[in-house]
């Protein structure tokens, strides 16, 4: 007798279409300001110029691939520098932990950038095809003259919308004027073309089609969420104990919240409805939930039409569940954001973009960088003195061209007198260096055969460059290689 067979189990379940109605209140319309603010801080930065002089870009917010330098208004950062975009990439993981224990998603639901664009996509999508029921009608219907008039208008707008924001990112990258000129020339680079292709492609694909799909399944802050969150974290929750039992009520007719036996839920399904992920918050915390406290909104709305109190649906701690469930008031909102772990972000958070600061505002405006020539360590010339060279590196990160002086000290601080310093092909001890630009040479240091430098093996100098403009200086330790006449 034959065993039955076993189906394998599913391990892929196509995606059920989310058609999130339209709402209003106070989250919507804190949603609608981060939005615009973000897409317009996206659009418009490359565009704002930046007077930097006549020797530097004047775009604003340039990343410079071609020299290696970032500029960001007043400031300039260079490729040794990059200490300073790590420190600012620190700073947004430590800012994401110090939001999400005190707030939890709110980054997920206010100003993620599949968000954002996935709400303007979702708006896009209700101007052409109507509300909730209207798209619902829409989807089921069959392919007509009209289905494929307003499916061909959204996603014209959608690949609009898409191009738009592909060709924003690359004109971070080049001066925006005349890349757009090229862009629309066709002479710009394959480069420019390809990558604003794959950024529309994406854009359109994840705002348009994919959606929450790239929330749960692409993203892996959902899983990293709950290490950051205990039991004193504000997030989106349902009020069950004043809720349940859920349905309909008569008018008038008591419940929970006044002292009835029926829930202050009506079941009118508005929280779902509203959720751009197709959740039902009553169903408890999901981790499908981006806490972008839409439903709120909508519980507030009904609430208010049937006379009920508000906050049905609303942030609320773990440790606040436990309150109201014994009857006592839920903890004051500031005992819930200042804690100890959030206390420990913040100034983890402060103590780096202080330390940035004041790293940006006590560094060199140039930088000197020398390396001794190995091979040989050094040269005997014909009256016995002796000569070690070295690479040297100098950057001027000034927006004009400037004058540096060379001296070497030894150890002690002391000016070497009897060390006589030489550059290569220039005459004296000074080199001239272009506005924003690394100058490289070769520096010769010669010591007299009676001298104590010529004498001993290894002696420790310092080469100091000195800008005769503002009359910086920047000291460098090295070696100077001589005989070892023990």
């Amino acid at each position: 007798m034959s065993s039955p067979e076993i189906e394998p189990p599913v391990l892929y379940q196509a995606r059920e279409p989310i058609f999130p109605r339209r709402v209003s209140g106070t989250f919507r319309n804190l949603k609608w300001a981060i939005m615009g603010i973000a897409l317009a801080i996206y659009y418009i930065t490359p565009w704002i110029r930046w007077d930097r002089g006549p020797n530097l870009p004047d775009q604003a917010v340039l990343v410079d691939i071609a020299n290696r330098r970032f500029f960001f208004f007043m400031v300039e950062i260079w490729p040794h520098e990059f200490y300073f975009i790590a420190g600012l990439l620190i700073m947004a993981g430590l800012g994401l932990f110090l939001f999400t224990s005190a707030y939890g998603r709110v980054w997920c639901g206010y100003a993620c950038p599949q968000t954002v664009w996935t709400d303007l996509f979702i708006q896009t999508e209700r101007w052409i095809e109507g509300d909730r029921n209207a798209r619902v009608r829409l989807w089921n219907a069959k392919w007509d003259a009209r289905k494929w008039r307003l499916r061909l208008t959204k996603w014209v707008v959608w690949l609009l919308i898409a191009v738009l924001t592909g060709g924003a990112w690359v004109f971070y990258f080049t001066d925006a004027p005349t890349l757009l000129r090229n862009l629309l020339t066709g002479n710009a680079h394959p480069v420019a073309y390809t990558t604003i292709a794959i950024l529309t492609a994406t854009t359109f694909v994840f705002g348009g089609f994919m959606r929450e799909q790239i929330c749960i399944y692409a993203c892996p802050w959902p899983r990293i969420q709950a290490a950051m969150m205990d039991e004193n974290t504000l997030t989106v929750a349902y009020r069950d104990w004043r809720g349940e039992p859920r349905g309909k009520i008569h008018k008038d007719e008591p419940t929970r919240s006044d002292g009835g036996l029926k829930g202050d839920c009506i079941d009118c399904m508005a929280c779902v409805n509203v959720c751009p992920m197709g959740i039902d918050i009553r169903d408890g915390q999901q981790l499908e939930c981006i806490t972008c406290a839409l439903c709120i909104d909508a519980c507030d709305e009904v609430m208010d039409k049937i006379g009920k109190p508000r906050g049905l649906i609303d942030y609320m701690a773990l440790q606040d569940e436990t309150n109201e469930r014994a009857g006592q008031p839920p903890k004051p909102l500031l005992r819930h954001v200042l804690r100890p772990r959030t206390l420990l972000y913040f100034t983890l958070w402060a103590g780096i973009g202080v330390a940035l600061v004041v790293a940006l505002f006590l560094r060199s405006p140039f930088d000197l960088n020398v390396t001794p020539v190995r091979n040989p360590l050094f040269v005997t010339m014909s009256d016995g003195s002796i000569r070690n060279t070295y690479e040297m590196r100098l950057r001027n990160k000034g927006g004009d061209a400037h004058d540096f002086k060379i001296t070497a000290t030894d150890a002690s601080g002391a000016v070497m007198g009897d060390v006589v310093l030489g550059l290569e092909g220039v005459e004296g001890d000074t080199v001239a260096v272009s506005a924003d630009t690394t100058h490289t040479q070769r520096i010769y240091l010669t010591a007299p055969p009676q001298a104590a430098l010529a004498r001993t093996e290894r002696s420790d100098i310092t080469l100091w460059v000195e800008d005769l403009t503002d009359q910086a200086r920047v000291p460098v330790g090295t070696i100077f290689h001589g005989k070892d006449k023990k």
